[in-house]
C-alpha cells in the first residue's frame, strides 16, 4: 500500500468510516498475525493477539503520528502485546507441532516438523532484541529502514543486531545438532 491510499484510509477512518479501517487492517493483518505467531508459537493466541492491536490501534488513532508509517505504528503495538502475553505465559509451553507443512511425504514431513521446532525453539531463546529483528527480517520481510522505523531504533543498530542475532541463533541451533553449512 503506498503512503497516499494509507493516508486516505487513515483519515477516513478517523473519520468513522469502519470500511476504511477494515482496509488498513486487511492490508497489515496476516503479516501481524505471522509475527505474532512467531512470537507466541499458538495461532490461537496469535489470532487473538492481533484482533486485540487491530482494536487498540482503532480507540488510539487519533494519537497516531501522521508523519510516521502506519505499520511501524501498529507493528510496535503487536511487540508490546506479544511480549505482555509472552511474560503472562508460563516459560517452555510447548509449541505447536502443527506448524508444519504437510504438503511433503511422511518422511519428509517428519524432517520439516522437528526442523521447525528446533528453530522455533532457539528463535524463543533469543532475547527480545535479536527475536524482533530475526522476525522482521525473516519472516516480515521487512527492510532494515522499515525495521528501524518499527523499533525506533537506527538502520546501522538494526543491522548490527541481525548480525549479533544470527550469530548466536546459528551458535543455539549448531548445539542442537543442526548443521548450518
Amino acid at each position: 500500500m503506498d503512503r497516499d491510499e494509507e493516508d486516505d484510509l487513515l483519515q477516513r477512518s478517523l473519520n468513522g468510516d469502519g470500511r476504511a479501517y477494515g482496509a488498513l487492517m486487511g492490508a497489515y493483518e496476516r503479516v501481524l498475525y505471522n509475527v505474532a505467531l512467531r512470537m507466541v508459537n499458538d495461532r490461537e493466541d496469535a489470532k487473538d493477539l492481533t484482533q486485540t492491536v487491530f482494536i487498540k490501534a482503532y480507540r488510539n488513532l487519533a494519537t497516531f503520528d501522521r508523519g510516521r508509517k502506519f505499520f511501524s505504528w501498529i507493528y510496535r503495538i503487536m511487540v508490546n502485546e506479544a511480549l505482555n502475553f509472552r511474560e503472562r505465559r508460563r516459560p517452555g509451553d510447548p509449541l505447536d507441532e502443527g506448524m508444519a507443512s504437510t504438503d511433503r511425504g511422511p518422511d519428509r514431513e517428519a524432517e520439516d516438523r522437528e526442523l521447525s521446532a528446533i528453530v522455533e525453539r532457539g528463535i524463543a531463546e533469543l532475547a527480545p532484541d535479536y527475536r524482533q529483528v530475526i522476525l522482521l527480517r525473516h519472516f516480515a520481510q521487512l527492510s532494515y529502514e522499515e525495521m528501524g522505523e518499527a523499533l525506533g531504533i537506527e538502520e546501522k543498530t538494526v543491522k548490527s543486531r541481525l548480525f549479533t542475532a544470527r550469530r548466536l541463533l546459528g551458535e543455539i541451533l549448531e548445539r542442537r545438532g543442526v548443521s548450518l553449512s
